[in-house]
């Protein structure tokens, strides 16, 4: 027996073992980013609280440039060039007309270029670019191409601070009427060479959709296990303990599964119930019913039952039993054992109990042995 084939114990509980170690794996998992400035926090600022934020920053570069000017030694709290002076990140709301979310405005190159300045040279590495980048990239010279100095930097960081105060300062400008150029995309979209693009279906949207909920859970789970990491050990001993009951589990369905082939394979006793097929047992009653015998007749049904379920190695074959016997002898669990004790009971009454039968009697008795796999074929 393939037990690994899919739909199978050990198939199952391999899977489940697989899908919770990758569960455990993603939680274990740490954010591999690089840890930025973005770390200083947020703020939330209207306008006029960005505005005087700039404002603040201007007076911070100013002191950063006048202290590289004069050359100053200054300890690490009192250092003008200090990137904590620049202060948190800033979400603006009413940054522009109709924006229903704040606006999120980063000084990381502020930070990086103070950072720079408290240094004791003046020349910034290459790797730092300009602050203001220039407008045509393709005419800068072979002295442009240089890395900036310190000064430089800090020159074109005022400058930047000095744009987003007046751009801050300007009027909100109205959201543009573009109802004319999105005539115009229809007409072009509405010519046959387009004809054959169609919409993404209903089914692409909920799989894009379900991908994405699924991003955003692996997402949190890597958040929460960042922020805690005892969620780990706590899920490997659940998984353990997962895989010890499953194994336990699969043993007792393996072990339940095996008491059935306990019983001797052996040729049934000439005087069992089950050494006569019960198809014979079950056509008995109905030549008994169609005479109107029906204590007869019920009592080839409970014999047609007992050999049915004998056959199914239920118990071993011996016809020296009560029906009482026959009837402890089914597990309390088995869901065949009521019909079974109603059928007995039946039996009993017309057979030993001399109680006249009908053919409501008989046929109470059939749909019980029914119940217990004897069918007319």
């Amino acid at each position: 027996m393939n037990r690994m084939r899919p739909g199978s114990w050990w198939f199952r509980i391999a899977a489940a073992a697989c899908w919770a170690e990758l569960l455990v794996a993603i939680v274990a998992a740490r954010p591999a980013r690089a840890q930025n400035s973005s770390d200083a926090g947020w703020r939330d600022v209207n306008l006029d609280g960005y505005r005087g934020h700039l404002e603040k920053l201007e007076g911070v570069v100013s002191d950063c440039a006048q202290q590289r000017k004069f050359k100053t030694a200054m300890p690490a709290a009192d250092n003008a060039c200090n990137p904590d002076h620049v202060g948190p990140n800033d979400r603006v709301t009413g940054a522009a007309a109709g924006d229903s979310a704040p606006r999120e405005i980063r000084y990381d190159w502020l930070r990086t270029v103070l950072a720079l300045a408290g240094n004791k040279s003046n020349a910034a590495p290459p790797a730092v670019i300009h602050v203001l980048p220039s407008s045509n990239p393709g005419s800068r010279s072979a002295a442009e191409d240089k890395p900036p100095t310190t000064d430089t930097l800090l020159a074109e960081a005022m400058q930047r601070l000095k744009n987003d105060a007046q751009q801050a300062s300007a009027p909100a400008s109205a959201t543009p009427n573009d109802a004319a150029e999105r005539q115009t995309l229809n007409h072009i979209l509405a010519a046959p060479v387009y004809k054959t693009v169609s919409d993404v279906s209903a089914t692409e949207r909920l799989r894009e959709w379900l991908y994405y909920q699924l991003d955003k859970l692996l997402a949190s789970l890597i958040r929460f296990g960042a922020r805690s990491p005892w969620i780990v050990w706590a899920l490997r001993i659940l998984l353990l303990l997962g895989i010890g009951v499953g194994l336990v589990w699969a043993f007792l369905r393996i072990e339940r599964g095996a008491r059935v082939k306990l019983v001797p394979d052996v040729v049934p006793a000439p005087d069992a119930p089950s050494a006569r097929d019960w198809q014979l047992w079950l056509g008995d009653a109905q030549a008994m019913a169609a005479k109107g015998e029906w204590r007869e007749a019920i009592h080839f049904v409970y014999w047609a039952s007992i050999a049915r379920l004998e056959s199914r190695r239920l118990w071993p074959a011996d016809r020296a039993r009560t029906p009482r016997e026959y009837l402890g002898l089914v597990p309390a669990a088995d869901p065949r054992k009521p019909t079974l004790a109603a059928l007995t009971q039946s039996f009993e009454r017309t057979w030993y109990g001399g109680r006249a039968a009908a053919s409501a009697d008989f046929n109470t008795a059939m749909e019980q042995a029914a119940a217990l796999g004897v069918k007319a074929e």
